[in-house]
């Protein structure tokens, strides 16, 4: 076994996993996976630039972190930075910041990068399913971007595109600095009018329709998992391989654009920093189920995080 820390920071959160691995067996065993809303990407598609606040919130969680791998005694650690500092003009900020904190620097990665990781982290478990046809396509919907990745054992084809939860909400849904809540129906239109675009570009080099499996990840689908369960609270071990329809998909996104900020921050699986995205992030999700005709969603809790934690072991 190696002891590995991984951390994902992302437009929307940070996320942490420290666990022993075993390339050997292919076991991935968890020791702390843990993840903070910071939204490193607050105004990014806006302003080209990181927020003073959103580093301060940032650097704050990297501190925590710092603790908690010192405290399990990882052996090794590889920070990756994903679509909101690969788009700033001050990302330098950010790098000098983390490399202080934590004593190595973020790899500000490229989407195909970003890709790969995710595909394994998804996939690696799913391989000995006979119910779970491949090739697989994954999708992980994430605050700035989402990645589309197809492949049977390995990556055939990948593609970063800029349609994530945070950046189609400050895009379309802010006016004059405040969230319409809920959106109006122009709002909505322009919004799927985006993300279609957006596919059109990502099917250019991906075969999205070829993939017999579609398997989600991130924050939005694990979300719409927890709200088509009707969980009481989040629940890791429910929503991991849990299946969801595109027809409750699609009940759950329009429940979601229909409803005010208070509706949305009363579902008990709900995570504070999701209420105000979470609607982009379904459509976006829907709108990929419709362009392939999938009828459902395999939705992970294994992600790029556990593909970066692979990376190293």
């Amino acid at each position: 076994m190696t002891r590995v820390a991984a951390i994902d920071c992302g437009t929307n959160s940070i996320r942490l996993l420290v666990a022993d691995a075993d390339p050997g067996t292919g076991e991935l065993v968890d020791l702390d996976r843990r993840m903070t809303i910071v939204r490193l990407g607050q105004g990014v598609d806006r302003t080209g630039r990181l927020a003073p606040e959103a580093l301060a919130r940032t650097f704050a969680a990297c501190r925590e972190y710092a603790d908690v791998i010192k405290e399990f005694g990882a052996e090794r650690l590889r920070f990756v930075a994903t679509s909101a500092s690969r788009d700033a003009e001050n990302r330098d900020e950010f790098v000098r910041g983390v490399l202080d904190i934590l004593g190595v620097e973020p790899e500000v990665i490229s989407g195909d990068q970003e890709a790969a990781f995710s595909f394994t982290g998804a996939t690696k478990e799913l391989m000995g399913r006979e119910d779970l046809a491949r090739p697989y396509l994954v999708v992980d919907i994430g605050g700035g971007s989402t990645e589309f990745v197809v492949g049977g054992e390995q990556v055939d084809a990948a593609r970063s595109v800029d349609i994530g939860c945070v950046r189609m909400t400050e895009r379309h849904l802010v006016v004059d600095g405040e969230i319409t809540d809920p959106p109006t129906a122009g709002q909505i239109a322009a919004m799927r009018a985006d993300i279609e675009a957006a596919l059109d570009l990502a099917e250019r080099t991906v075969p999205l329709r070829r993939a017999h499996t579609l398997v989600g990840l991130a924050g939005s689908v694990t979300t719409v998992s927890a709200i088509a369960q009707d969980l009481p609270a989040y629940d890791s071990a429910a929503i991991h391989h849990s299946r969801v329809s595109h027809d409750r998909v699609r009940e759950i996104t329009d429940r979601l654009l229909r409803s005010a900020h208070a509706e949305r921050a009363a579902i008990p699986s709900m995570h504070p920093g999701r209420v105000d995205v979470i609607g982009a992030g379904a459509l976006v999700l829907l709108s990929i189920m419709e362009r392939i005709g999938a009828e459902e969603v395999v939705v992970s809790e294994h992600d790029i995080l556990d593909g970066i934690a692979w990376s190293i072991a």
